[in-house]
């Protein structure tokens, strides 16, 4: 496969698969709206979609949906004055007068409507315009009796459309792929910072003006050359409005291992083994290879079961929260050190050591489960057909006992699952230096 085909691949795979049934969503929420506060039944008047989904940079997988109701002008003296938690209850009233058995809870900023697989957070607003004309929405918060925010997701929105067409479509996809990366490797980014970090790192450089997929392997190794050399700081203005994007997490270290990633990728372009180098960056939605050489042929009548199995098979995936793992190692009950201590110090394991892995930071709100995956890895692990890698539900303990028995490079990850999706997940690397 050429480059161009590659990042083809990935980008159609990363495609929003369910559109129909989220704008049907949307419209019902709309027309409950419209039905209380105007006495409409529209299911598209009166509503803006934001976020992710509503800028086109959303992928497969999206489960974190936002849209704004523009209330009447004439129910602002209502609400204005310390009303913002009044505001929110009776939009949580009209939606489940009309849908009763779905799950709809008042927030602090935000009515949440859940659906199965993702949910919509519904922000009433008032529209107003500043002195030259622009416009922008006034919010509610709830927290400590009660104020005003303002948004302006419109300029987000036009910043976003303005720059796709300057920048030959790639500002979008830059988006998408981004995105992938965060699923796959577990980074705390909000979607808002993605598109500006991607939109901030194409109007540095005119590099990729005129660049299509052909380029994406160098477009991506140069996005996370970007991040990685980014001045940790708590936020970034915003894309089009200027306003202020949370940083939730640190991000450089991990776009750093990606940029190294991608080196390698890209060093082994004429190899067969070049899209599982860029797996490893992108994860599963990036393509497997067309052809079959000799090499994978053997593999597939190989003498061991590929028992692996993927999270992504069971749920989608959309990171948004933390989850860090840990792991003691111990011997005939005498703590030795934690697992991370020792890959930091570069300390392989040796066999015979029982190994607790145990969540250390978690910031995913209850209700939520946690489920586990350990894959062995290596010539040994084949021989022995000890491949593992099924996912496993907790047991409530929020942690997973194993045993080091043979050498090998193997691997442990943990997925926190809400309301079933993938909002949270850690992993780390078991090294056996011997025995078998």
């Amino acid at each position: 496969m050429t480059v161009s085909e590659m990042f083809t691949g990935l980008l159609d795979n990363l495609k929003v698969d369910n559109a129909d049934q989220i704008s049907l969503r949307y419209g019902e929420i709309t027309a409950s709206l419209n039905k209380k506060f105007r006495d409409t039944e529209s299911k598209t008047a009166n509503t803006l979609q934001v976020g992710s989904y509503g800028r086109w940079t959303a992928i497969k997988g999206i489960s974190d949906l936002d849209m704004l109701y523009i209330m009447p002008k004439g129910e602002w003296d209502t609400y204005k004055n310390g009303k913002q938690s009044q505001l929110l209850t009776d939009v949580k009233d009209a939606i489940k007068a009309r849908y009763p058995k779905t799950d709809v809870r008042v927030d602090r900023l935000v009515v949440t409507v859940t659906y199965t697989n993702f949910h919509v957070e519904v922000q009433p607003v008032f529209e107003e315009s500043d002195a030259n004309g622009e416009s922008y929405f006034n919010y509610p918060d709830t927290y400590n009796g009660g104020y005003w925010k303002v948004t302006k997701p419109r300029q987000e929105i036009a910043a976003m459309k303005e720059f796709v067409d300057q920048k030959n479509k790639n500002l979008r996809r830059l988006c998408k792929m981004a995105r992938a990366w965060k699923n796959k490797h577990g980074v705390v980014m909000g979607g808002l910072l993605i598109d500006t970090l991607a939109y901030n790192f194409l109007k540095s450089n005119s590099d990729y003006d005129d660049k299509s997929f052909m380029y994406y392997d160098w477009m991506s190794r140069d996005f996370f050359k970007y991040l990685m050399e980014q001045p940790e700081q708590d936020h970034y203005k915003a894309l089009g409005s200027g306003q202020n994007v949370k940083v939730k997490k640190k991000f450089q270290k991990k776009a750093k291992k990606a940029y190294e990633l991608c080196l390698e990728a890209i060093n082994a372009e004429n190899e067969t083994g070049v899209n599982k180098k860029w797996k490893k960056v992108f994860g599963r939605p990036f393509p497997d290879a067309v052809t079959i050489t000799e090499d994978t042929r053997e593999s597939h009548f190989s003498s061991w079961d590929n028992t692996e199995e993927f999270i992504e098979n069971n749920y989608p995936v959309d990171i948004r929260h933390y989850l860090k793992i840990d792991c003691d190692v111990s011997q005939k009950g005498f703590r030795e050190n934690t697992l991370r201590n020792m890959l930091l110090r570069k300390i392989r394991l040796l066999p015979s050591k029982k190994l607790t892995f145990r969540v250390k930071e978690i910031d995913v709100p209850d209700p939520y489960h946690l489920e586990w995956k350990v894959l062995n890895r290596g010539d040994v692990a084949q021989r022995k057909n000890q491949i593992r890698g099924q996912i496993v539900r907790d047991d409530g303990h929020q942690q997973k006992i194993e045993h080091t028995r043979f050498r090998g490079e193997h691997l442990v990850e943990c997925y926190a699952i809400k309301n079933g999706v993938v909002v949270a997940k850690s992993k780390i690397d078991v090294p056996i230096a011997s025995g078998d």
